[in-house]
Order: structure tokens, then sequence, then C-alpha cells
């Protein structure tokens, strides 16, 4: 069935042999506008500041040839509470045990018609697609300051009957085509100061509207709402005609997902909260981070063979010794040696060197992992990301762990093919957004990519910001990044470490917090006194 397109104000009428949707606002030539051209998929444009439109490849301008006549007449449709002139006004004729519900054209004669038999069986004459129905009766009319939209030819009346001459037409083709009637008709709606969405209420009706509210003019579209009834018309058989009144008056502006209100943010702003949920083990960079916060993706990166690991297993027994729920991923390791890991840093004792005795096994085990909320990922050699998204998840809804370390980044790309910088930038999005749609505090290890200095990282280089391995969104999507230098090649200071801070959203400190030793008999971090860093800025 063809669609047709129409002139807001304008004075000829154009017919279109295809579909015609809204495309894009160009500047226009005419009057210099430099937004006002709307150009649509047919070619065709209209100026909406100076009028001028330009026909398209298919239109001519002759009056259509399918105009039909109607077939039985306007009477009170007492079960819907319309009336004889309402159901004349939008052309709903009763026809035996039929209804016809009649579509015009621009020019006002009929094209097509809706069947509905009494068993709410349907069928079509004519031409039903691209005209909202009743749209032909306020084609013209530039008084009209707002339109009502509904999802059915009856709810359009029913609207009418409640309000009284309020423009109210239906979608042609139900909610699952609402989007695509808006940008077939954009051009006239473009005339109406207030666009108002009366969808069913339901599943359905609420996605059409959506779908449709972001396709339409910003900052005109409504959202009006039944709570008691499915849509106008059961409000109407209900005799209700006030629900009608209160929706439409009470119709929502629609604000696009993302978008707050200022003024809706007082209880969130003004509920106090806690400086930080946990403290780190190491009183220097507790010191500088300010502690441990729900909520923040951290990001701990160092030179290869420097201690990530270590380091970040100390964070997690210390946090699994104050009965925190921790989950942990170790894509590059076995269950067995992260459990291992975790109770020697615990119990101060090297249990994955060495041959330790059974019971000196048990009695760790009974120490430490019988007593603590840790769950483990059991997927070594697994690196497709939706499993390892997937389980993330699972720890922090179905397990309610508030902290979770995925060690580490590069692992979780090898599962992705393509550019690295692009697969970083996806990979740190959907880590963002995991964090801030559950809450957790995620630990995250990253690699640095090699350096261009004479020392490199495993020689102790300083690392910055620009050296994070791939791409900027680590360093933009993270909340704070520590950093691990250690010179490994020193006869002197090989197992001294330095924990620099180089990004620090929460207080904006930077710069070293502490160093540290370790230990390989304990396999703990023991933190050293160091010398403060001289700031050129602060120090002369």
């Amino acid at each position: 069935m063809k669609n047709t397109t129409y002139l807001g104000p304008a004075t000829q009428t154009f017919h279109s042999n295809g579909s015609s949707e809204f495309l894009r606002h160009d500047p226009c030539d005419n009057c210099s506008s430099s937004d006002g051209l709307a150009v649509y998929s047919d070619g065709h444009t209209y100026c909406f500041v100076c009028n001028t439109r330009t026909a398209g490849d298919t239109e001519h301008s002759s009056q259509s040839s399918n105009h039909m006549g109607y077939v039985g007449s306007a009477q009170r449709l007492q079960k819907r509470n319309l009336s004889e002139k309402v159901c004349q006004k939008y052309k709903i004729l009763k026809d035996g045990d039929i209804l016809r519900m009649y579509y015009h054209d621009t020019s006002g004669k009929p094209i097509g018609s809706k069947i509905r038999t009494k068993n709410k069986l349907f069928s079509y004459e004519g031409e039903t697609k691209g005209l909202f129905f009743g749209q032909h009766l306020f084609f013209r009319n530039s008084k009209e300051k707002s339109v009502v939209i509904t999802e059915g030819e009856l709810d359009a009346a029913s609207v009418c009957e409640a309000l009284g001459d309020f423009p109210a037409v239906s979608l042609p083709s139900g909610a699952a085509a609402a989007q695509k009637a808006m940008k077939t008709n954009y051009e006239w709606l473009q005339q109406f100061e207030k666009i108002i969405l009366f969808f069913d209420n339901d599943e359905a009706g609420r996605k059409a509207a959506k779908d449709a509210a972001d396709v339409l003019p910003p900052g005109k579209v409504y959202i009006a709402s039944l709570d008691a009834y499915k849509d106008a018309s059961d409000a109407l058989q209900a005799n209700d005609y006030k629900a009608v009144e209160n929706a439409y008056w009470g119709a929502k502006a629609y604000r696009p997902d993302g978008i707050v209100e200022g003024k809706a943010l007082l209880e969130l702003v003004t509920t106090p909260s806690t400086p930080h949920d946990h403290e780190y083990p190491f009183s220097g960079l507790n010191n500088k981070l300010h502690g441990i916060r729900y909520g923040e993706l951290c990001t701990i990166t160092a030179g290869s063979g420097i201690g990530k690991s270590s380091f970040c297993r100390d964070i997690a027994t210390s946090l699994l010794q104050n009965g925190e729920r921790v989950g942990y991923l170790a894509l590059e390791e076995s269950n067995k040696r992260t459990a291992l890991g975790l109770m020697s840093s615990a119990v101060g004792k090297s249990l994955h060197l060495g041959e330790p005795t059974h019971q000196e096994l048990v009695d760790a085990f009974d120490e430490t992992m019988a007593n603590w909320n840790l769950f483990l990922f059991d997927g070594f050699g697994s690196y497709d990301p939706d499993v390892i998204y997937n389980r993330i998840e699972y720890l922090a809804s179905g397990l309610e762990c508030k902290i979770i370390f995925l060690d580490h980044l590069s692992i979780l790309l090898s599962g992705l093919d393509g550019d690295e910088r692009r697969m970083i930038d996806v990979t740190m999005t959907r880590l963002r957004s995991l964090v801030e749609r559950t809450g957790i505090a995620l630990f995250l290890v990253s690699h640095l990519r090699r350096s261009t200095q004479d020392g490199g990282h495993e020689e102790g280089a300083r690392v910055t910001l620009s050296q994070l391995r791939g791409s900027a969104a680590i360093a933009q999507l993270s909340d704070s990044v520590i950093a691990l230098e250690r010179n490994q090649q020193s006869d002197s200071d090989a197992s001294q470490t330095t924990v620099r801070v180089i990004k620090n959203r929460y207080s904006g400190e930077t710069g070293i917090a502490c160093t540290l030793s370790y230990n390989l008999q304990t396999c703990k971090f023991i933190e050293t006194e160091f010398d403060e860093e001289f700031d050129p800025t602060k120090d002369f």
C-alpha cells in the first residue's frame, strides 16, 4: 500500500508512490537557515522556516485515483460510549455487523478502510498505510497547538468524545510500526507545539511510545497513561471520561534515558555516604586514595614480573579477613595456584613453594578458605569475553560479592578479534557499565606497553598514564590507577617496590604512596619508609 507525504501549511497536495520518511535537517538555500530544511527519503524537502518545498523524484500533484465511496452509516456506538456526532466526524460507519473506519487522503477523500467484525476480526480495503487515522481533519488547521496520537482508531475517537474537539489521531498500523509512522509524518507533526502519545497501558504500548518519542522533535513529546485501563476506549466503556481527561492533562514531558533533572537529586546528594567502605592494607596507599569504595574501578598496572598478582592477593586477603565477600577471576592461572597464593599471603607462609605437608595445608585451609566468603572463577583457558562478563555479573548480583578482582585485561582481550585499541575501548566500556550497574568495586590488572626509555619498566622506570597498554580508555574509565615500579636488575633494591598513584578521581592526589618490600618466605608485601619525591612546584 502506498504512503502519502504532506505539506504542513502549504496549499498543494503531493502524493508519493513509495514510502517517505524524514532523514535529516540541512541548511536551506532559500532562507539561509542553518538547519530548517527537512530532507525526506523520497527526495522531497520542506523548510519549516520559510515554508519552501521541493518535490521528490516520485511525486505528482494530481488527485489520488484511488478514492472510494463510503459504505454504512454513522450511528451511536452504545457499548463504546461513542456518539453519532463523533462517529460521523471520524467516519466510523456501521455496516450491518461490521464497523468500517475510513482513512482519507490530504484532501479529505476516502482512500481506504479498516474493517472490524464483532468477533474482533480485522481486514482492510484500499489504502490504510501512511496517514494517521483522522489526520485529514486537522491537516490544515494551523491554529491547533497540540495533537493526541493513540494506538487504535476507536481510541482516537474516544479521546475526541471525552475531550471535545481536541485533535486526536491514531497509528495506521498499531504499536509495532509506531516509529515508522512518526518518521513518515514528521513534517506534519512539526507544526504542533505538543505531541501527546496516548498508547496502550501495556509493555508493547510503553515500548512503542519510547521508540516513537526518540524520533520526534525534542521538547515537544509528552506521554499520557491510564493506570486503571488499557486504553481510552476501555475508559469510556467504563463511563470514566474523567480518566481520559486526567491522562491528557497529566501527560508528562518525555525525557530520554540518561537525562535527569537536577531538582530530582535532593535525596541522592543529601544522603550521607562514608568516605570509604574498606581500607587498603598499606597506610601510605590508604592515605593517598582515602580507602576502597564500592562503585569504583581501580586499575593496577606494572611491567612484567613486577608483582601485580601478589599485590592483588595481599589486598584480597585483607578484605577477606575483614569479612568481605570477594570474587576472584585469575585468568592465567589455575584455581589451585590462586587459592594457595591467597592462603600463603594470609598465613604468612609459602604454601605453593617447596613441599608443605598435607596437615600444613589442611591447617592453612581451615584458617583461611574455610572461613572466607571467597568465590573463584573455574575457567582457566576459557577466554570468551561474554562468559567472563556474565560470571562477573553473577558474582556481583547472584552471590552478592561487593569486591571483585579481574587478573588480567590482556587475557580477556585474547578472546576477541580486531584492532586492539578498539577492543580495549569496548571492553573497558562494558566493565565500567557493569561497575555502575552493580555497584561493585572492581580491581582490574592491566599491562603496560613497552617502555621507550633506556631503562624499561623491568628496571624500575617511572610509570605514566600514557604507558597503559593500547588505549586511553583504561585511564579515562578508571576511578584510580595504581602503578608498581621495581628494578628487577638491582643488586640492592630488587625487592623494593614503589607504589605510585597516577590517577585519583576521588581527591586528585597522585604521586608515590608508599614503598613495599616483598618477603619470599611470608609471601607478603611489607610497607617500608621512603623519602618523599622531590616536587619542584613545592620544594623550592
